[in-house]
């Protein structure tokens, strides 16, 4: 009974252990119910806000970096075809200026033989008219005779005009980048050129001489050595003694014979002028050169952007391209007449020093200057002056030197 009893016991303090056991573990799975509706209701929702907000910030700087290298493309890009259109600008000026200075040069270069025989005192030249000078030339000469030298200004008048040109365009570039002209359309990409000033311009064009004095000096000196040269003139005397029986006679006889001139040609002269100085001999005159063209293309261009800006608002139009040829020749003349005023003096000066034996001015252009005016006054100094103005006053001059450029340009266009 007693054994009975104790089994009983025992076996109602394991079901009652169990009971335990049972219910703990419903209270264990209570406990994970309310743990996961916890993180249901608190943990999963910012989680999942928390991941929406980093993929739209990633989505955002994917964007910002797309638009950031759009905007660098476009900018690289407008650069690159902003340099190219300059790059294009510039050839279609060597071009159109090269084609321009072969038509002046075969217009202009009679009157600039008689200039230059004028400036050095050639054959008389000095005091007689511009067109008495030009038939006497023509009679003694020939047609060849007034295109003396014409060879080296029509070889060097390409890269002469043509980087004249350059160099305006260059100096245009040169100004507007210290005086910031341009603004920039970040809108549009594309880049606004404000129009230069006056004195912007002629500042530009006193740029555009330096680079082609390279070339001008010794075109120059090649140029008016061939067209001072003449036929010279030399007396052979011949003495014959004729002897008789009576009388005794001595005649003598002159004869004339014409020496050829000293240099056959550009090649010819240029090579003799190496050969005595060496390349010093070609670059004669430079600083005379220099100080020439420097004024003259600044008095040039700022003349002519004058004229031709007055045209246009006389004539009431917009665009200077649609100016009448007429117009254009007439701002080249007034430009031209402009030009020559301020080199004259320099031009007389570079003509005899280039032209004179060496060793005859050792202090150079001073001695030349002192010369000058001691042997044949201040006036000497305009030598020439009147065939210059005239040279740049004929039509075909004017007409083939800049309408002709400016009508290669719309071409190129």
């Amino acid at each position: 009974m007693t054994m009975t009893t104790t089994m009983e016991q025992r076996e109602q303090y394991r079901r009652r252990q169990r009971r335990l056991q049972f219910d703990n573990n419903d209270d264990d799975d209570d406990d994970d119910d309310c743990g996961d509706e916890k993180y249901k209701n608190f943990s999963v929702l910012p989680v999942v806000a928390r991941e929406q907000q980093r993929v739209v910030s990633s989505s955002s700087t994917y964007s910002l970096m797309m638009a950031t290298s759009s905007s660098s493309s476009s900018s690289s890009s407008s650069s690159s075809s902003s340099s190219s259109s300059s790059f294009k600008s510039s050839l279609k000026s060597f071009l159109a200026g090269g084609v321009g200075g072969v038509a002046a040069v075969l217009v202009g270069h009679p009157f600039d033989l008689i200039k230059v025989r004028m400036q050095t005192g050639t054959s008389g030249a000095a005091n007689a008219g511009v067109f008495a000078a030009l038939s006497k030339t023509v009679r003694t000469e020939g047609i060849r005779g007034v295109y003396r030298g014409v060879s080296a200004p029509l070889v060097a008048s390409t890269p002469i005009y043509a980087i004249s040109f350059w160099g305006y365009d260059m100096g245009q570039i040169i100004v507007r980048k210290i005086n910031n002209k341009e603004d920039d359309d970040n809108n549009n990409n594309t880049v606004t050129k404000r129009p230069l000033t006056i004195p912007e311009i002629m500042i530009a064009g006193g740029l555009s001489a330096l680079p082609m004095i390279a070339v001008m000096t010794p075109s120059e000196r090649i140029k008016c050595l061939l067209q001072v040269q003449t036929a010279t003139i030399a007396t052979k005397t011949n003495t014959n003694t004729n002897t008789n029986t009576n009388t005794n006679a001595t005649s003598t006889l002159k004869s004339q014979t014409q020496q050829p001139p000293r240099y056959t040609g550009m090649i010819d002269c240029a090579s003799k002028i190496y050969k005595s100085g060496g390349i010093s001999s070609l670059y004669k005159g430079t600083m005379l050169t220099l100080m020439r063209d420097v004024p003259g293309s600044i008095a040039w261009f700022g003349t002519y952007e004058v004229i031709k800006r007055s045209l246009v608002q006389w004539q009431g139009i917009d665009d200077p391209s649609h100016l009448s040829p007429f117009a254009i020749m007439t701002a080249g003349g007034f430009a031209g007449m402009a030009c020559w005023m301020t080199m004259i003096i320099p031009d007389t000066l570079k003509s005899r020093y280039q032209t004179a034996p060496d060793g005859k001015y050792p202090n150079g252009m001073r001695d030349v200057y002192r010369t000058l005016v001691k042997e044949e006054g201040y006036s000497a100094l305009l030598s020439g002056f009147r065939p210059a103005m005239i040279r740049k006053l004929v039509f075909a001059f004017c007409f083939g030197f800049l309408f002709i450029y400016k009508l290669i340009i719309q071409c190129l266009n």
